[in-house]
């Protein structure tokens, strides 16, 4: 899956997309339900489950789109010679791992 505009989309990409699209509107939901928890001064525990399971979200969304990237715009580059795509990587990978 690769969200390169410069390439023609294919099926499984846009699925991809969808998928992706649909997990980040769920977060935004849960973003928005965690500033009324806030706003209604509920549990704070209550609050920490709900930010922790925000984050749990957002780390899959990074992992679908890093597999992406390592199976299409990294092997590309690396392809044509581009030593400096490994590098790039292990810091994201390393942000992740934060």
């Amino acid at each position: 899956m690769s969200i390169n505009k410069d390439k023609v989309p294919t099926e499984e990409s846009i699925k991809v997309q969808k998928s992706l699209m649909d997990r980040l509107s769920r977060v935004e939901g849960q973003v928005r339900g965690i500033k009324n928890m806030v706003e209604n001064r509920s549990y704070c525990n209550d609050i920490i489950n709900q930010i922790e399971a925000s984050r749990s979200a957002l780390s899959s969304i990074a992992l679908i789109l890093m597999e992406g990237h390592l199976k299409n715009c990294i092997t590309e580059q690396i392809k044509n010679g581009d030593d400096d795509a490994i590098e790039e990587v292990l810091k994201t990978i390393k942000k992740l791992m934060k």
